[in-house]
């Protein structure tokens, strides 16, 4: 019997993926964000600890796959045409931040008699941030389009942009031999480089990412965007500039074309995987024994680092014109020191210099206050906007004015609007009628041709796959009344169902069918209602969904004429009745009126309306119950919910999303 091939660093990586999962998990529990519990993870499973891991080279290659995946999400996030409006605050925001913090850092050293070469390169590690960590909490926020959002995205950009610059000057600071021409030439490549991702980002990536969508394979798309990924990075590379770098430019390439929400869909899970390598090799590399035997060395340098990072990020911001309370909240959030300060402490260290000059001890204390910073940052980043409010009521408000020049960029959100799948014949005209009546919309298609026409016509739409949660976080599904699954692919429909379940119990979901036979099993599975073809599907959907909405049936029954006149086939039977009650006198035609099934296992089930306090908590009110065939108009506290009753409830959307947990089963 051939012996089984013994694979290098398995045993390494069993060990850093079972820590991370654990320790990530009571994170989760103790409400900290994942981030925090994989430094954690590298510190414990580390050489200086448990030593779980005692080889870090497969760790460092896996975690530079991480940063490249990670800048590549960021470049699709924010297109081109998002950076020219934001460019303003990256060029003077970010050149501002970068420039005073290391002058100021400089000095302090100078002032300790450091020398001045080292002083400016312990200024670089200082003046950057976490790209990774503030970009990532600012979506799970869902904050990223925020004032304060797009400001730090502005600084950490340019700061992305300048480690270019600090990394080519590091045999300069280094004492090495480094002419001023070879810097320019290597300036001049990385210029010439930038041009031809702009021509290939407006001319070629998107006609390739168009003819291969036009396959409809999906592991061929992800084939072909991991291959722009890493092949732009790999350009960069040999013209000896930062693969970060490339990788945000390959990202800012696939930004450009219409499928650039299904790309950033498809690379989420490796980038997830990679991230968490990444972060679990920053913690490999903090001493225990170090920090124990320095603690007030390492706390004071964080503090110094955060006062520091604080006033001049805030400053930076505040000369554009913004109001204080969002350049302080922008700079709390940006108050760390980010990953790539690691890399650029790694071509130091090899170039022979250490921060502050300190040697062994400057790099462990570099490394010890960045970990540290790194762990503080989402209490910092929630903290921010409270020390932003605390500032505005100071004199400090009358530095700046308040700017809209962001704030008009900012996209209005979507709620108590309609997810359509499928632009279909019946998505179709579903869309003609939502628009024809004010009610919003947005349209989920995996066509390109079809998505290309939409967007042509000015209808709001989005290339991906809907059983994605990134597709469905896009169409805003937190915050929808309705799902209307209309697509052509019956197989799709029971995942789409489980994803948008599980995000929003409390959402109507409308399934179209091909058979009568698969109505239990996806009812089952979440849907509210199920519409065979045979049962005249579009003119259910419309009836449902416009009833929904408080439209007067006689204009339903006009729509549904209009329908008639189009070659639609003669009904077999009576119209079904929209299964929410109708109920007269509410706001917006009954936008903020939903009618939510509460479902076995559920939370809610058998707790009174009393003990639940839906109105206290969450400013909802229950207006009646259906049970079986029974309507109880407005129930009072000691009513007890049960699993099968359909709760009609009116309120905000925004309420309906922060109380989706009461109706949210285990198996969703």
């Amino acid at each position: 019997m051939t012996p089984a091939v013994a694979l290098p660093f398995l045993n390494e990586l069993v060990a850093l993926f079972l820590v991370s999962v654990g320790i990530a998990y009571l994170c989760y529990r103790l409400k900290l964000v994942p981030i925090v519990g994989f430094l954690i993870a590298g510190v414990i499973i580390g050489p200086n600890a448990l030593g779980l891991v005692p080889d870090q080279e497969l760790v460092d290659i896996l975690a530079e796959i991480g940063v490249i995946l990670l800048l590549f999400t960021i470049g699709i996030e924010f297109s081109l045409e998002k950076l020219n409006r934001i460019r303003k605050a990256i060029l003077v925001g970010g050149g501002l931040q970068v420039i005073l913090t290391t002058a100021v850092v400089t000095a302090i050293l100078i002032s300790l008699d450091v020398t001045l070469n080292i002083s400016i390169y312990t200024g670089f590690l200082v003046a950057l941030s976490s790209t990774a960590i503030v970009l990532g909490l600012f979506s799970q926020k869902n904050e990223t389009d925020t004032p304060v959002g797009q400001l730090s995205l502005a600084v950490l950009i340019f700061q992305d942009l300048a480690i270019i610059v600090m990394v080519l000057l590091i045999p300069i600071l280094a004492g090495q031999s480094e002419s001023a021409f070879d810097l320019i030439w290597i300036l001049g490549k990385a210029l010439l480089l930038i041009a031809v991702v702009l021509i290939l980002a407006r001319r070629i990536v998107p006609w390739i990412l168009e003819k291969v969508a036009q396959t409809r394979r999906q592991e061929l798309f992800l084939l072909t965007v991991v291959a722009i990924c890493f092949g732009t990075a790999a350009l960069t590379s040999m013209a000896n500039i930062s693969l970060a770098l490339g990788a945000f430019m390959a990202g800012l390439v696939v930004s450009e074309s219409h499928f650039s929400e299904q790309a950033l869909s498809e690379i989420l899970p490796l980038r997830t995987i990679f991230n968490a390598v990444f972060f679990v090799s920053v913690g490999m590399l903090l001493d225990i024994r170090y920090v124990v035997e320095y603690p007030l060395l390492l706390l004071s340098t964080a503090a110094v680092v955060i006062l520091l990072k604080l006033l001049i990020t805030s400053t930076s911001l505040i000369t554009l014109g913004y109001p204080v309370r969002i350049a302080a909240a922008s700079g709390l959030a940006l108050a760390q020191i980010g990953e790539f300060s690691f890399v650029l402490e790694r071509a130091g260290r090899m170039a022979g210099i250490t921060p502050a000059g300190m040697g062994e001890i400057g790099s462990q204390t570099f490394i010890a206050v960045s970990v540290l910073l790194m762990i503080l940052t989402p209490f910092l980043l929630n903290a921010g906007p409270e020390l932003g409010k605390l500032l505005a009521k100071t004199p400090l408000k009358g530095l700046s004015q308040d700017s809209g020049s962001l704030d008009s960029d900012m996209q209005t959100n979507l709620e108590d609007h309609v997810i359509i799948v499928g632009y279909g014949p019946a998505g179709r005209h579903l869309e003609q009628v939502l628009h024809n009546t004010g009610i919003p919309y947005v349209v989920i298609e995996m066509n390109p041709e079809s998505v290309k026409e939409m967007r042509k016509n000015d209808i709001p739409a989005i290339y991906g796959d809907a059983s994605r949660q990134h597709i469905l976080d896009l169409a805003g599904i937190s915050k929808a009344k309705l799902c209307v699954i209309a697509t052509n692919d019956p197989s799709a429909s029971p995942r789409i169902i489980k994803v948008a379940r599980h995000h929003n119990p409390t959402l109507q979901i409308i399934v179209r069918t091909r058979y009568l036979s698969e109505a239990d099993r996806l009812e089952e599975m979440g849907a509210d209602i199920v519409i065979p073809e045979e049962m005249e599907t579009t003119v259910r959907i419309f009836s449902h969904v416009l009833g929904s909405y408080m439209i007067p049936q006689g204009e339903i029954q006009e729509h549904i004429q209009t329908l008639r006149a189009h070659d639609y086939e003669i009904l077999r039977g009576s119209v079904q009745e929209a299964h929410l009650m109708v109920l007269q006198g509410l706001d917006e035609e009954g936008l903020h009126t939903r009618a939510v099934v509460v479902r076995k296992d559920a939370p809610i089930v058998e707790q009174t309306l009393q003990e639940l306090q839906l109105r206290n908590k969450y400013n909802l009110t229950v207006l009646a119950v259906r049970r079986d065939d029974k309507t109880i108009g407005n129930p009072a506290g000691n009513f007890k919910v049960e699993a099968g009753d359909r709760l009609v409830m009116v309120g905000l959307a925004d309420r309906f999303a922060e109380c989706a947990d009461l109706f949210r089963t285990p198996d969703n």
